[in-house]
C-alpha cells in the first residue's frame, strides 16, 4: 500500500507541475481577479455609482452593463458579462451585424442602480434630437481590449450625452466625494465639457461648488490635455496628462469643505502623479453639489466636447491616496489595449 500511495503521489505531483507550466508567467492569481475598483474602495469610501462598458466593477456584480438599440428595427439588448466578469461584445457583434446601434443605457452596478440615460436638454444647449435631448453614442465606435477580450468604450463627439438627475445616494450640500473614470488623451478638444460626475439636477448653471465631476480636455494647440475637477464655472487642479497616453486614469476626490485632489496616470502602466491635498477655490468653501449624474457634458448640458469613456465611478466619502493609488493597480492590471483614434 506504502508503494501504491507513493506511487498515486508522485503522479498527482508531476501533473500540478505540468498544469502549473501552462499558466503565463504574470498571471494574477484567482484572488487578485477577484478584487475589482468597488470591492477596493468599498471598507471606507463605496461606490454610489459604477458605470463601465468594458467589465464589472464589483467582484460579484451579474448584472448587464449596458443596452444597445438597433437602428433597423429599434429593438433593445442588453450586454452582459462573460463569466470572467468582462463585456460579452461577441453578443453585440451579433445583433448588431448589418446593421448600426447606439448605445442607450448605462446599467449603474453600485445598489443604487443609478442608471444613465440620453441627457435631456439644458441652459447651455439642446440636444440634436427633435425633443432636444442628447443623442445616445455609435456602439461600435470603439472597439478596445480588456484582459485579451474584445470590448467596446464610449466614444462622445459633439451633440452625445448621458445622465441621471434623480439618483440616489450620491454627495450634495458639501459632502465628500472622490470619483474617477479611465479614458484617453486621445480625441479630446478644448470645448466644454468632457466630464464625469456630479452635476445640477435642473441642468441649468447654477453657479460656484454646484458640480463636482472630473473633466479632461485640450488646451492649446496642439493639444495639451490635462486633468481637472469641473466645479461649476471652473476647472480647477489642471494636472498635466502626456498627450501620447491612449488609455488614462482620471481621478478627483473632495472633503467637499476644504480640500480636494486630482490624481492621473497611464491606465496601462505605472502609478499615479498628483496635485496632493490642495485647498478647494475661494468660493468653493464648502461646495454645494447637487447630485445628478453625467457624462460627456457639462453641468448645463454643454455638449460641444470629444472624448473617450471606458469606465468610473462616484464614491460616498473621499478616496485616501492609498485607495486610489490600489484602484489604479487594479485598472493596470486589467490590461486595456488597443489601436485608439487621436
Amino acid at each position: 500500500m506504502q508503494r501504491n500511495s507513493l506511487a498515486m503521489f508522485r503522479k498527482i505531483l508531476s501533473l500540478t507541475v505540468f498544469l502549473l507550466a501552462l499558466v503565463p508567467a504574470g498571471t494574477a492569481s484567482a484572488e487578485k481577479l477577484s478584487k475589482r475598483p468597488c470591492d477596493i474602495l468599498a471598507p471606507s469610501t463605496p461606490c454610489v455609482a459604477a458605470i463601465s462598458t468594458t467589465r464589472a466593477l464589483y467582484s460579484g456584480y451579474l448584472g448587464p452593463l449596458y443596452q444597445v438599440t438597433r437602428e433597423s428595427d429599434t429593438k433593445h439588448l442588453d450586454i452582459g458579462l462573460l463569466p470572467d466578469g468582462y463585456a460579452d461584445a461577441a453578443a453585440q457583434d451579433s445583433f448588431c451585424a448589418n446593421t448600426a446601434c447606439k448605445i442607450t443605457k448605462l446599467y449603474d452596478q453600485s445598489p443604487n442602480h443609478n442608471d444613465l440615460t440620453p441627457a435631456p436638454p439644458g441652459g447651455a444647449s439642446r440636444g440634436p434630437r427633435p425633443d432636444g435631448f442628447d443623442i445616445p453614442a455609435d456602439a461600435g465606435a470603439l472597439p478596445a481590449t480588456v484582459a485579451g477580450h474584445k470590448v467596446y468604450g464610449i466614444a462622445v463627439t459633439p451633440g452625445i450625452g448621458y445622465r441621471n438627475d434623480s439618483p440616489k445616494g450620491t454627495a450634495t450640500n458639501g459632502q465628500p466625494e472622490g470619483v474617477y473614470m479611465v479614458t484617453s488623451a486621445f480625441n479630446l478638444n478644448g470645448k466644454c465639457c468632457f466630464d464625469f460626475g456630479n452635476a445640477e439636477t435642473n441642468n441649468l448653471d447654477n453657479k460656484a461648488g454646484h458640480m463636482d465631476a472630473i473633466n479632461i480636455m485640450c488646451h492649446n494647440e496642439p493639444c495639451s490635455p490635462d486633468a481637472g475637477l469641473d466645479m461649476e464655472d471652473g476647472i480647477y487642479g489642471h494636472l498635466k496628462v502626456p498627450a501620447n497616453t491612449a488609455f488614462v486614469t482620471d481621478m478627483g476626490a473632495s472633503d467637499g469643505q476644504h480640500s480636494f485632489a486630482i490624481y492621473q496616470g497611464d491606465a496601462r502602466s505605472g502609478g499615479l502623479t498628483s496635485t496632493g491635498i490642495i485647498p478647494l477655490p475661494k468660493g468653493y468653501q464648502p461646495m454645494q453639489q447637487e447630485g445628478a449624474i453625467i457624462l460627456g457634458i457639462g453641468g448645463d448640458n454643454s455638449n460641444w466636447a470629444k472624448g473617450y469613456f471606458f469606465e468610473g465611478v462616484m464614491t460616498s466619502g473621499m478616496p485616501a491616496k492609498q485607495a486610489m493609488e490600489a484602484v489604479q493597480h487594479n485598472i493596470v492590471a486589467a490590461r486595456y489595449d488597443g489601436k485608439l483614434k487621436p
